[in-house]
């Protein structure tokens, strides 16, 4: 959808991305009935730690500002490393 969205509105100077987070340690995360299993999902991140929300968020603001004026189509992955595995 990321691309085809981009191809579509190139013409009207619109970009299309997609922001794919991993494990963000929000309070959500932090439930206490979820503290063993998320630590144990956290060792096998590459980076052994869950993102930080501002993290995700200063990818998007890139994202949205002028800065990344020519970037569209594109899949933004920001999950420690994890997707190879």
């Amino acid at each position: 959808m990321t691309k085809v969205g981009a191809l579509e509105f190139a013409d009207y100077g619109i970009r299309v991305n997609s922001v794919h987070p991993g494990l963000i340690d929000t309070p959500m995360t932090q439930d206490e009935n979820n503290a063993a299993s998320l630590a144990e999902f956290a060792k096998a991140i590459p980076l052994k730690r869950a993102a930080r929300p501002e993290e995700v968020t200063n990818l998007v603001l890139y994202l949205a500002s002028d800065d990344s004026s020519y970037s569209t189509g594109s899949e933004f992955v920001i999950d420690g490393g994890s997707s190879p595995f």
